[in-house]
C-alpha cells in the first residue's frame, strides 16, 4: 500500500502524476485529475457546463458532467487505449469543476460561459468540455475564436442544428447557423459528421450523413475530415445522439439510424492530424441511460480527444 493514494483529485501533488484510486472509490474528477482552478502549468482542462433549458425534447443533461466524470473512473492509468502511452505523463491536466450559472437566470448564461471559457481558453490550456445540452457550445465557440479567429467545426451529431435563431433565443438547435452568421465557424473547411435530420439551410457546411457513413470506412471518414479543413484551426464538438440510440440511449432527442460507439472512436483515433483548439462532448442524459452506457461512451470519447491532443503534443516536441 505504500505506493497507494486515495481521492487523487483532491491529495495530487503534481499534475503530471498517474492516480491509482481503485475504480470504485475515490473521489471523482475527469479521470481521477486534481480538482483546481489555478491555471498555472496546465496543458489541457476539463470542466463541466451542468446546463439544460435549451433542450426541445427530453432534458437531464444538466447531470451529464457528472455521469461523464463517474464512467471515467474506468479509466485504470495503465497506457490508454488506443494512444498506447500514460496520458499525463508528459501533459498536466486538471479538472476545473463546472461553470457557475444562475439557474433562474438564463438571459445570463451565454455571457456567464462566455466569460469562464475566455479565462481557460485565454490561459493557453486547451480546454474540453462536458455538457450540458449542445447550446453551450455556442458561446464556448465564441471564446475560442476571439483567441484563433475563424474556426473550423467538426460536429458529430444527428442533427445539424441549423435552426432559425433570432441571436436572443437560448435553443440547443440553432447554434451552427448563429456561428456561420457572426464569422465564427469558417462554413467552407466546416464538416458535420452522422446526419440523420433535415434542417432548412445547411449554409454550405459539408455533411456526411448517416447512411454514408455505412458505406465509408473508418480510415475514409477521417480522411474526409482532414482534407476538408484543410489544416485550419479546428473546433471537435462531439453530441452523443451522433451514436445509434442502441449505443447512447441516454440522450435527449435520440435518432435511430446512427453509427456504432466502435466505428466512430476508430474514427477520432485517426484524427491526430487535426489542428484542434478545444473540444466538448454534450448531450449526455443520465436519466435516459441505462447501465451507465451513454456515458461511459461520452467519457471514452472524451478520453480520446485529451489523446488526440496528447499526441500533437508529443508530435510537436519531436518535431
Amino acid at each position: 500500500m505504500a505506493n497507494k493514494s486515495i481521492d487523487h483529485a483532491f491529495t495530487a501533488t503534481n499534475l503530471t502524476s498517474a492516480a491509482s484510486d481503485p475504480t470504485f472509490a475515490g473521489a471523482l474528477s475527469f479521470m481521477r485529475r486534481r480538482f483546481t482552478k489555478d491555471l498555472t502549468g496546465v496543458d489541457a482542462v476539463v470542466w463541466g457546463i451542468p446546463f439544460d433549458a435549451a433542450t426541445s425534447n427530453r432534458p437531464g443533461t444538466r447531470f451529464g458532467p457528472q455521469a461523464i466524470r463517474r464512467a471515467s473512473a474506468i479509466f485504470d492509468n495503465d497506457p490508454q487505449y488506443p494512444f498506447n502511452r500514460d496520458l499525463f505523463a508528459e501533459m498536466a491536466v486538471i479538472d476545473y469543476g463546472d461553470c457557475l450559472l444562475d439557474y433562474g437566470n438564463h438571459h445570463e448564461t451565454p455571457d456567464a460561459i462566455e466569460r469562464q471559457s475566455k479565462t481557460i481558453v485565454d490561459s493557453g490550456a486547451f480546454m474540453l468540455t462536458l455538457g450540458g445540452d449542445h447550446f453551450v457550445t455556442w458561446p464556448i465557440l465564441k471564446a475560442h475564436a476571439a483567441k484563433h479567429g475563424p474556426l473550423a467545426l467538426v460536429q458529430f451529431d444527428a442533427h445539424q442544428d441549423t435552426w432559425f435563431d433570432d441571436n436572443r433565443r437560448i435553443d440547443h438547435g440553432s447554434f451552427v447557423a448563429r456561428a456561420v452568421r457572426d464569422g465564427i465557424i469558417d462554413p467552407d473547411r466546416s464538416i458535420q459528421i452522422g446526419i440523420r435530420t433535415h434542417a432548412p439551410e445547411d449554409f454550405g457546411i459539408h455533411i456526411l450523413y448517416g447512411h454514408q457513413l455505412e458505406e465509408m470506412s473508418a480510415g475514409d471518414v477521417a480522411s474526409t475530415i482532414i482534407s476538408h479543413t484543410r489544416g485550419a484551426p479546428a473546433y471537435l464538438t462531439f453530441d452523443i445522439d451522433c451514436l445509434d440510440p442502441a449505443y447512447a440511449p441516454g440522450t435527449g432527442t435520440p435518432v435511430s439510424g446512427g453509427p456504432s460507439s466502435a466505428k466512430i472512436l476508430s474514427v477520432l483515433q485517426r484524427l491526430h492530424q487535426l489542428d484542434i483548439r478545444g473540444a466538448d462532448v454534450v448531450e449526455i442524459s443520465p436519466p435516459y441511460d441505462h447501465a451507465d452506457i451513454t456515458a461511459i461512451a461520452g467519457a471514452t470519447v472524451a478520453m480520446y480527444m485529451l489523446g488526440l491532443h496528447a499526441e500533437r503534443r508529443a508530435s510537436a516536441s519531436h518535431g
